[in-house]
């Protein structure tokens, strides 16, 4: 990952969410705070403001104008989107369900109320086209993004719903498929292992 103030962990690193080892190896090699702000995900749209690291409620996203303050969510299929303005940065865990709601406007937002809007972003890894297969519901929610799986059925492109709604900002998308490509899959394998999206003021 090229951003500053960005980083996406990967299956090497091990479980970003349930072992505070991993938390702080990852930390120590970013230069950050081994203590993060986090939240209890339930795949909705509500961004929270946080001023201090530790649990901050149930929630989909995190937004901060504190420096040096690390926010994290935590993925396996779904998308962390991290977002920068000048002097705020966001947070996203943005499944298909997330982004319906919109957990990205949610997002966008807050870091306006907080501070600033947006002006750049990161997509993380998360499951592809290649092989999110959908059935209706899905794919009525994402009437653009709909796609065709390797094995020719039908998915949706969450990487392409995402930047859609990041219009206007300078955007860079990891493009790994966490099914096929390397990362932890709950689709594939059924893990509860995490991948970790994390986003910081320097």
């Amino acid at each position: 990952m090229t951003l500053e103030g960005v980083a996406f962990t990967s299956p090497d690193d091990g479980d970003a969410r349930g072992d505070r080892e991993v938390r702080r190896r990852v930390s120590a090699r970013l230069g950050i705070a081994e203590e993060w702000a986090t939240v209890e995900q339930v795949h909705g749209a509500v961004a929270v403001a946080v001023d201090r690291p530790g649990p901050a409620g149930e929630a989909d996203a995190l937004v901060t104008a504190v420096p040096g303050l690390p926010l994290a969510v935590f993925t396996a299929d779904c998308l962390g989107v991290v977002l920068h303005g000048p002097g705020t940065v966001g947070v996203a865990h943005a499944g298909w369900r997330g982004l319906a709601a919109g957990v990205i406007e949610s997002t966008i937002d807050l870091m306006r109320q907080t501070g600033t809007a947006p002006t750049r972003a990161g997509i993380g890894p998360g499951i592809g086209p290649c092989c999110f297969e959908v059935g209706d519901e899905v794919a009525e929610a994402f009437p653009e993004d709909v796609s065709v799986t390797t094995w020719g059925t039908r998915s949706v492109d969450l990487r392409a719903a995402a930047a859609r709604r990041l219009r206007g900002l300078d955007v860079w998308i990891d493009d790994r498929c966490t099914a096929c490509g390397g990362g932890f899959s709950h689709r594939a394998s059924g893990t509860s292992q995490r991948m970790a999206a994390l986003g910081w003021l320097q």
